[in-house]
């Protein structure tokens, strides 16, 4: 059993020799980080052949979210670490309650700041921590994996599926090895970005492919429920110094208004920016452009239809 494990794992993609950089140890700085940046510049492509995979994904989650559900990511590592950083900055970029999108990672917290490398052989954990989550058809379960086969990961999806969520499994393996190791995912996500510089240091490509896969997964979903107007963002909380001048900014920009009139329309709205945007723009009360947002499932381009 363990050779049969050694073997799947000398088989992967990440774990392969890569003959662009056998001599990197011989190389000057400079040369070390050109064959990084070489490398790097395959991830994208190899992410845009994945493209009708992840709109299956993406229709999935915004079907979700429109039914109350949750994107729920699950990774051990680097994996587990690039599922927390996407989800936690939804909230303040989208305004999205903090439940709607949410990570799990092998190990828990501890594991974000050390790693537990132990804990991601843990399939039980997986599957225990979906189901304390209540998971159900009204969900989406994301695995991240760089291997396809973590067994933390492939508990958590396993038992997603068996309690009906839709389910997705983000890796740089290959699709026929990810589907032996999840054969009942419902999407998977698989960029081919070859042997990283350092074999098998799969926070590099992998890790990027990954991290970009989730940009597109949460900010196409994002969209698609109506979190920006054109391509600025409109749901964001004004929860730090920051973001209150972003709020201020995109009010002025949108609407042409000074600096002091856009803060005293954010105020007399609430502080929410879609809100201020629809009286602004519509010239109407904070109740009717509320009204507005509300019958049009919180678009501003459809609440202001006619005006634009």
């Amino acid at each position: 059993m363990a050779q049969d494990a050694s073997n799947e794992i000398a088989a992967l993609p990440t774990e392969q020799k890569n003959s662009a950089t056998v001599h990197i140890d011989s190389s000057s700085i400079t040369e070390i980080l050109e064959l990084i940046n070489n490398e790097d510049a395959k991830v994208a492509g190899a992410v845009r052949d994945e493209i009708p995979h992840i709109a299956r994904a993406v229709e999935a989650i915004v079907s979700a979210f429109q039914k109350g559900g949750r994107l729920i990511y699950a990774g051990a590592g680097t994996s587990g670490r690039l599922g927390i950083v996407d989800a936690s900055e939804c909230p303040p970029t989208y305004g999205t309650p903090h439940d709607m999108v949410q990570a799990l990672i092998a190990g828990g917290t501890p594991a974000i700041f050390k790693a537990q490398e132990g804990a991601e052989d843990n399939a039980g954990q997986g599957a225990k921590e979906i189901r304390d989550l209540n998971v159900s058809a009204n969900d989406v379960v994301c695995g991240i994996a760089a291997s396809g086969r973590t067994p933390y990961v492939v508990g958590a999806v396993q038992q997603a599926h068996e309690l009906g969520a839709f389910t997705i499994v983000v890796s740089t393996s290959t699709h026929e090895k990810v589907r032996i190791a999840h054969p009942a995912a419902d999407v998977l996500i698989c960029p081919n970005v070859g042997p990283e510089v350092i074999m098998g240091s799969t926070r590099m490509k992998s890790g990027t492919a990954q991290k970009l896969v989730l940009n597109m997964l949460t900010t196409a979903s994002m969209i698609r429920i109506g979190k920006t107007f054109g391509n600025v963002m409109v749901d964001l909380q004004m929860t730090n110094e920051k973001l209150k001048e972003r709020a201020r900014k995109v009010l002025m920009d949108l609407t042409g208004l000074a600096y002091e009139p856009a803060t005293e329309l954010l105020d007399s709205a609430g502080g929410h920016v879609k809100t201020a945007l629809v009286m602004a723009i519509a010239g109407v009360d904070r109740a009717t452009a509320q009204q507005r947002l509300a019958n049009t499932g919180g678009f501003v381009r459809e609440a202001l239809k006619g005006l634009l």
